[in-house]
């Protein structure tokens, strides 16, 4: 049988929640502290060892790390690294996960050459620590950023307009290409995953007036980030394929909604008959760009996270029949998290989290971890990571085998 090399170790990644943002009401959070990742990261990443899972998403926050004036404190993310040269686990790193260091405006003429500077200054510090690949995600989810900073005001910068919304975007694109740009003269293979979400956004039944808007959020404002990451749009900016490099989608529940004219949109039912299947989503998005893809984030919530994971894995499977180039699911997060707004926790994550005397317990949930090893058997993947987990790539074919074999459809049940 012929071999194809994915571009991961392991098919399945993880990753932990990192944000960094200054919140409305809150001020500046991080979500690493509110979770115990850094305290807990031998066992974190010794369970993702144990679930067969090769790569993480995780956060160097920038605003902790970059003191101002070309100095740059990297202590919040050396548990991290010593876990995972323990562990085996390589990381896609997050250089802004929604935060930017207190003394910058986004809009002001430091913003992208300082964020490039950090930029280097990380990968100086940790390409020489790990081992290849390596892999980095500039800025996080760049439309979604620019809707919480520029247009809803939950965080910094506090915008409150559709303009303001387009502007911030592009500066967030400009600093993203430009970070690129200089990480690569440190390493100059190093991978970039650009993550935003994959959205399906439709008319309320009783506004159809509101169509158009609605279509084009979902296949034209969804993509402008990505369109000029890739030099589509804005090429002045310097986008380009390989500056996008690897189209990293996340795929929710809430992402299928009904349009709102202002503020954050509805999420539709999971019974709606205007929900569109998860495989048409990634095919879209896929023939657009023709770059390797990953299902950068998914999870379910509290008891229907098994089901989810089996659903999102059969999507991709028949979108993997239909011939996309597709590298991994990403089970987002490994532990749980907080919800941003009512500090109460998600309950979506591999692991659950517990408040006891003081610290967060990690509790495996059992039926998801188990949907897991059901996929890894199926798909002839690792179960648990071997002495040398990095010796070798996926070999992609097994996965497309498996789709033929299995002969998946897509459908709009997002249970």
């Amino acid at each position: 049988m012929a071999v194809a090399n994915g571009i991961f170790p392991t098919f399945f990644l993880s990753g932990f929640e990192c944000s960094t943002f200054v919140w409305k009401d809150r001020g500046r959070r991080d979500l690493v502290a509110e979770t115990r990742h850094r305290e807990h990261a031998q066992e974190d990443y010794a369970f993702l060892r144990h679930l067969g899972i090769g790569v993480a998403r995780e956060g160097a926050p920038w605003p902790f790390i970059d003191r101002g004036g070309g100095v740059y404190d990297f202590s919040t993310i050396e548990p991290l690294i010593e876990a995972m040269h323990a562990q085996h686990v390589l990381p896609i790193w997050d250089l802004c996960h929604y935060g930017y260091p207190d003394d910058l405006d986004p809009f002001g003429p430091d913003f992208v050459p300082r964020f490039a500077d950090y930029a280097r200054a990380l990968a100086e510090h940790v390409v020489p620590r790990l081992p290849a690949p390596h892999f980095f995600t500039p800025i996080n989810e760049i439309t979604f950023f620019s809707f919480c900073g520029g247009e809803w005001a939950w965080t910094a910068p506090w915008g409150d307009s559709r303009e303001r919304r387009f502007d911030f975007r592009k500066r967030l694109c400009a600093a993203d290409i430009a970070a690129v740009q200089a990480i690569r003269k440190v390493c100059p293979a190093a991978r970039m995953v650009h993550i935003d979400p994959l959205v399906n956004v439709v008319a309320p039944r009783d506004r159809p007036d509101l169509a158009a808007a609605a279509w084009k959020e979902t296949y034209d404002d969804t993509f402008v980030a990505w369109d000029i990451l890739a030099g589509k749009r804005n090429p002045e900016l310097g986008g380009a394929p390989d500056v996008l490099d690897i189209l990293g989608v996340n795929c929710y529940s809430f992402g299928q909604m009904e349009y709102r004219a202002h503020g954050p949109h509805a999420a539709l039912p999971r019974d709606d008959d205007r929900i569109v299947p998860l495989c048409d989503l990634l095919k879209f998005a896929y023939e657009r760009y023709r770059r390797p893809m990953i299902v950068a984030e998914t999870s379910g919530l509290e008891e229907g996270r098994h089901h989810w994971l089996r659903d999102v894995v059969q999507e991709g499977l028949a979108a993997v029949d239909m011939g996309i180039d597709l590298h991994g699911v990403c089970l987002f997060p490994a532990v749980d998290m907080p919800d941003w707004h009512k500090g109460i926790w998600v309950h979506n994550g591999l692991c659950d989290l517990i408040e006891e005397d003081g610290d967060l317990r990690r509790i495996p949930v059992k039926a998801y971890c188990d949907e897991l090893r059901r996929w890894q058997k199926r798909l002839n993947r690792v179960t648990r990571l071997d002495a040398d987990p990095l010796s070798d790539p996926v070999d992609l074919e097994d996965i497309r085998v498996a789709a033929r074999e299995l002969k998946m459809r897509p459908d709009a049940d997002w249970a």
